[in-house]
């Protein structure tokens, strides 16, 4: 399928700095953008130059000063030539800072105005975004930055995303790229681990599924995917998973990590997909392109498992006898069950990473060991 038609210029065409600071003002002052943006950037120029500014007064001291009072003279040229590289690394340091501020105005117009001619509308963060997808209920400062939504022909959004875990030396921040895709009836939860982005300790996802809940499809989409539905669900992913879903699956989101869960579809990858780069659009639409018009075919699904009566609830046959006396068919649609998903199938059993944490064990015994000096004392015998 080739890539659909869209308008890359905003995010290469060149833009005024005094357009970009105005601009940035704007959306300041409208409340859009987050203010902190700005605050942190003072904070940090002033944080810079205060540090800066007390190194230089203590080389002053020390290298002009210091001396008379040990009684010999200093060395003026040697300690003016110090002092002003450590002003000059100063000055540049803070020029860097405000660069990287104003350029930051110079990207949130770029992406505005390239949502706006691709009929999307931008967003610059939100903070906690309420998406049920496996990324977005884990640690903290939870943050999705440069959103772009689009609204028709169905909800697509696409953004970066930010968490942490850990604290202190061991506090982590996590990183992804996201699609989110809204469907128009709730699915199964399945997940499609891609195998061509996974490390020889196994799946990236944050999440690891029981083993158990793994299905095996026709064809070489094992060699791609893994695909885990919950136990019970395989007769529904093999319906959802038809040969030519597979086959576009295979041919345009090989390298990202798909789920489904309740009403929507999530596309991932540890990568900014928010980006200035229009070769990247170009693949993300291209990617939403071809599973767009397949999307439908998913939302005849239903749970047959809703129309079961539930344990102990009387019976309904004299009810169904009464319908079949009456002159006129009830609609098709009226005896299919509602949409949604019954609760077995709402979200997959999780595991322990076990093979990934004795591994990890393994190689941090012997680091531990070669720094000990307990391996070469085992060789040297």
């Amino acid at each position: 399928m080739s890539t659909p038609a869209f308008d890359a210029r905003p995010l290469t065409d060149p833009v005024d700095g005094a357009t970009a600071r105005a601009y940035r003002k704007q959306l300041l002052a409208s409340g859009r953008a987050p203010k902190t943006a700005g605050w942190a950037a003072g904070c940090l120029v002033v944080g810079v130059v205060g540090v800066f500014g007390l190194i230089v007064v203590n080389l002053i001291f020390r290298l002009v000063f210091a001396p008379f009072f040990e009684g010999s003279p200093p060395n003026a040229a040697g300690s003016i030539g110090i002092i002003l590289v450590v002003a000059l690394i100063a000055v540049g340091v803070t020029a860097l800072i405000v660069r990287a501020y104003r350029n930051g105005g110079v990207r949130w117009y770029r992406l505005d105005h390239f949502a706006r001619a691709n009929g999307m509308t931008w967003f610059p963060q939100a903070s906690d975004p309420p998406l049920p997808g496996m990324i977005f209920s884990l640690g903290s400062s939870r943050t999705a930055t440069d959103i772009l939504r689009g609204e028709q022909p169905r909800v697509v959004e696409f953004g970066n995303y930010r968490y942490t875990t850990g604290s202190g030396k061991n506090r982590t921040t996590h990183r992804w790229g996201y699609v989110a895709i809204r469907l128009g009836a709730p699915l199964p939860h399945i997940v499609l681990d891609a195998e061509g982005n996974n490390t020889f300790l196994g799946t990236n996802l944050p999440q690891t599924f029981d083993r158990h809940q793994r299905l095996s499809l026709e064809g070489d989409f094992d060699r791609y995917f893994s695909l885990y539905c919950p136990q019970g669900y395989e007769r529904d992913a093999l319906y959802l998973f038809t040969p030519d879903i597979m086959a576009r699956f295979i041919d345009n989101a090989a390298q990202l990590d798909v789920e489904i869960v309740d009403d929507w579809l999530f596309l991932y990858g540890k990568r900014d997909f928010s980006t200035l780069d229009p070769r990247t659009w170009g693949w993300l639409f291209s990617v939403v392109g071809a599973l767009m018009d397949k999307l439908a075919q998913w939302e005849r699904w239903r749970d047959d498992r809703l129309a079961m009566p539930a344990a102990g609830a009387p019976a309904s046959a004299p009810l169904a006898a009464a319908a079949g006396a009456l002159p006129f068919a009830p609609p098709v649609e009226a005896l299919r069950p509602p949409p949604g998903v019954a609760p077995g199938g709402r979200r997959l059993k999780t595991a322990v990473p076990w093979a990934t944490i004795l591994i990890g064990g393994a190689i941090a015994v012997g680091w531990i060991a070669l720094q000990s000096g307990v391996l070469d004392a085992i060789f040297s015998r």
